[in-house]
């Protein structure tokens, strides 16, 4: 995987710190512009990104690297968790969104899901812009055309509830794995690219 971040001192002592968590880092960048650069020579699995950086934001860098290498998987760490910031990212193919408040724990485990193809949202964050939604109630239609099985309803209600895949496997009693495939089900459905533009769908639908 790839960090970047411009503050040198705190891009550093994530490599470090992700290294003593098993996790293999083969390069760092101090903003966007380089780290796009990186990523798409070195094609990392994940790549760590901050949001607020010089020369290209993250946000920026992101929506780069999901055009010109959609196999990289760009989770973001950083300080805000502000709404717009999350949508932001995510609509720009974030495949997670955590904050620098986060455990070393959380963010391995951010690495590792978004390794997976999977998505971890910080559940603060997701709970926050889910009660938003839920208060707008948007009328907004989706673009994409929904033909979801009830089970596959059942995990779109869990996964707005900002449940994992584990959490939602107890939920339903199926493995994790079954749950996995739901959800690839669910977005390839819906047209979505993560699962908070799911789980947005969901409020949006009134299905959570």
């Amino acid at each position: 995987m790839i960090v970047v971040d411009d503050h040198d001192l705190f891009r550093r002592g994530l490599r470090e710190l992700l290294e003593d968590q098993g996790i293999r880092v083969v390069g760092e960048a101090a903003n966007g512009d380089d780290g796009v650069r990186l990523a798409t020579h070195v094609l990392p699995e994940v790549v760590v990104m901050d949001l607020h950086m010089p020369r290209m934001t993250g946000v920026e860098a992101t929506r780069h690297l999901s055009a010109a290498a959609p196999t990289v998987k760009v989770l973001v760490l950083t300080i805000s968790a502000e709404e717009e910031d999350v949508m932001d990212a995510m609509m720009a193919g974030a495949s997670g969104y955590l904050t620098k408040d986060a455990s070393m724990e959380e963010i391995a485990a951010g690495v590792r899901a978004a390794a997976a193809g999977e998505s971890l949202i910080s559940p603060r964050i997701a709970a926050q812009i889910l009660s938003r939604l839920r208060e707008r109630a948007s009328d907004v239609e989706h673009p994409g055309h929904a033909d979801l099985s009830n089970r596959e309803i059942e995990i779109l209600r869990l996964l707005a509830h900002g449940r994992d895949n584990d959490d939602i496997a107890d939920a339903l009693v199926i493995s994790p794995h079954t749950v996995k495939n739901h959800v690839s089900s669910i977005l390839a459905k819906l047209q979505m690219e993560n699962r908070v533009q799911a789980a947005v769908y969901a409020v949006r639908r009134g299905l959570a």
